[in-house]
Order: C-alpha cells, then structure tokens, then sequence
C-alpha cells in the first residue's frame, strides 16, 4: 500500500469511528419529518443538537445527505441510500436490544423440559400450554427418558427441569413439589372388572399386569410390591419391551391388564377403559415433583418455576 493509499485508508478509518448510532437516529428523524425542528421537537432535542449530528455524519461518510430549503429538508439520491441503510440498522439494533432484554427477563429465550408422563392429558399438557400462551417467545425441547436419564441430563446441563414422578434430588439439584394423580387400571372393555367403578389392590391376585419398560412401569412395579406386600397376593407381572400404546394395544385385546397414571385417562384407545383402584384408605396417588440443577440461571427456567408455583400454589 502506497503512502497516499495508507493516509487515505486512515482517514477513512477515522471516519467511521465517529459514525454513532444517535447520528442515524437523528438522520432518520429528520428523513421522516422532512425538517430539523420537528425531528427535535419529536426526538425531544435542541434542533442545534440535531442539526450538528448530521453534520458529524455527513462528514464522516463524505456525502451530503440532506438538501436544505427554508421549507424543510430533502434526501440527496446518496442520502436516500443511506438513509434505507441506516434505518435497517436501527431496526436490527432495537430488536437486538428488546430480544436481549426478554430473554434476560425470562420473556424470551430456550427451555428444555424432561418428562416421562404422558404430555397428551393431564397437568402437565395444561401447564405446557399455559407456559407457551404467556411466553410465545420462548422456545420448548421436550425430552422424553426414563428418569435415570433425566437426572444425568439435569447434571450435565442439557436439560433445564425435569418432571418425575418421585426421587429424592440430589446434592446439586432442588426439587418442588407439584401434583397428585390418582393410579388407575387399564383393562378391556369386556374384562370382569370393567362392571365395577373401583378396584382394590386385592382384586389383582389373579390378573396378569403388563408393564412397559420405559414410561412408568418401573414405578407401579415398586407400587405393587408397596401395596400387595405378600408374595401369594401378588399379580403375575409382565414388562414389555415397548412404549405405553403397545401396552395399552395389548391390554385392549385382553392379554392382561395394566397401571397407568391418571392423565392417561383422557385419552381415548378403542377397546380399554379405566377404573380407579383403592386401598384401604382411599384412592392410590402418584406424587409428580420438578427437579432442576442450583446451577442453571436459566431465565426461562425462573420463568416456568413460578408458573409451577403459581398454578400449584407451592
């Protein structure tokens, strides 16, 4: 690069070092209002103000961008290329500037979601919905996993909050509880138990219980061992190898019978059919909580947590 070309590539740097947001601004204005005074007035400045900032801009990008006439001002052909450049700009600062500040609000932003309960029915459905209705600008992954997944995922950070159905938290992560849900039978419609409006634990002596090995089947196997304490009182157990529909499927064409949460209930599954089941002391319940790490500042995250706490009044 020759002298000339460095001094001349210097003073163009120099140039654009004075160029200042406030300057489009004021050159946007006046553009809009077609006079310096009212660009003041509506910008709420002394018009020397005004009128000395576009003369900063003018000087620094080497043009004239306004015509001035005592009946206002008017874009030169290079002021009008300036200027739709100027306001785009502005246009993406202020959005990068309201983005920014949703997301630091909470308002805005990402938020991952563990779960393994149904999300078609039931609390959580009405909670993700409701979440989604107050802050359309934040954006849901929803992770479906067994609950040993979802407690290492917490922990490594790529999962901001969790809904189990029980579980002590660990060291690093908090816990809230939220709802109860009743457990109810899935059986056909045809099985012998579908005439009564409630089971008792009891009543599955002689059953054969299908369980899926993913979703909650690990949980009604505890729950069943709970309930029917007596190895002789016990069902015969069977965990499948597949996902709640299959189960559900399974039970439908009368291989047996099944435990699901109540959300399931609002489902509908041609052929099945659901019935409370009690103990001794009334309806069973699964008790559902939210776990999250201590570390996770997430926005959002505070966001859903009082949405939780709001609804469920904890």
């Amino acid at each position: 690069m020759n002298r000339n070309a460095a001094k001349k590539y210097a003073r163009h740097q120099r140039s654009d070092e004075v160029i200042e947001l406030r300057h489009l601004r004021f050159a946007a204005a006046a553009a809009t209002h077609a006079s310096f005074r009212k660009a003041a007035d509506a910008l709420l400045l002394r018009q020397s103000t005004l009128s000395r900032g576009i003369h900063q801009l003018e000087h620094a990008a080497k043009i004239t961008i306004f015509e001035r006439t005592s009946a206002g001002v008017r874009a030169t052909l290079a002021g009008r290329h300036l200027l739709r450049m100027a306001r785009s700009i502005l246009e993406q600062m202020d959005t990068l500037i309201t983005t920014a500040h949703r997301a630091g609000s909470g308002e805005a932003g990402y938020l991952s979601i563990g779960f393994y309960s149904s999300l078609s029915a039931g609390n959580l459905r009405a909670t993700i919905a409701e979440f989604a209705k107050r802050f359309p600008e934040v954006k849901f992954c929803m992770v479906e996993r067994s609950q040993a997944y979802l407690a290492n995922a917490l922990r490594n950070g790529t999962l901001d909050v969790a809904i189990i159905t029980h579980g002590s938290p660990s060291l690093d992560t908090i816990s809230l509880p939220l709802w109860d849900e009743r457990v109810m039978v899935a059986l056909a419609e045809t099985h012998p138990l579908a005439q009564r409006q409630a089971i008792y634990w009891t009543d599955l002596r002689n059953e054969t219980v299908l369980l899926s090995q993913c979703d909650m089947g690990r949980e009604f196997q505890d729950l069943l061992t709970t309930k029917l304490a007596s190895p002789a009182e016990r069902p015969n157990i069977t965990v499948q190898s597949v996902g709640l529909p299959i189960v559900k499927s399974l039970v439908s064409l009368g291989f047996g019978i099944s435990l699901v949460a109540e959300c399931e209930a609002g489902i509908t599954f041609s052929g099945l059919t659901y019935r409370e089941i009690r103990d001794g002391t009334g309806p069973s319940t699964i008790a559902y909580s939210a776990q999250w790490s201590t570390e996770n500042d997430n926005p959002a995250l505070l966001s859903f947590l009082s949405l939780l706490r709001e609804r469920y009044q904890v």
